[in-house]
């Protein structure tokens, strides 16, 4: 049984900053991809940023330059620092661990106000 466990989102002013931790527990394989997702209401489920187990990201165009997502491998936790928030940044953001089967958070709301 694999479980994410989310904390750190919360409410911030535009311009401020956040950090997401995600710690991933039970038999995951250790070659995998951990990631983040957003969903904003009325709009489907985008990726954010991903990182491979070597360490290689991927970020969606809205966040480059904004926000830096990271991984420590011994502890299977990854991490999201949002710096610059946005109102359009407003979301539930999800943890997602990828390898031979597909792992979700339960979801930390993240709201920017203007």
């Amino acid at each position: 049984q694999v479980r994410l466990v989310e904390s750190g989102g919360g409410l911030v002013q535009a311009g401020g900053s956040l950090r997401l931790s995600c710690a991933a527990s039970g038999s995951i394989f250790r070659f995998n991809v951990m990631g983040w997702y957003r969903q904003a209401p009325g709009k489907g489920r985008e990726l954010v940023a991903s990182i491979t187990t070597g360490g290689s990201t991927n970020y969606a165009d809205s966040v480059k330059g904004r926000f830096t997502i990271s991984r420590d491998n011994a502890k299977n936790t990854v991490y999201l620092q949002m710096n610059s928030l946005k109102p359009e940044d407003t979301a539930v953001y999800y943890c997602n661990v990828r390898s031979s089967v597909n792992y979700w958070g339960q979801g930390t709301q993240v709201t920017v106000s203007s």
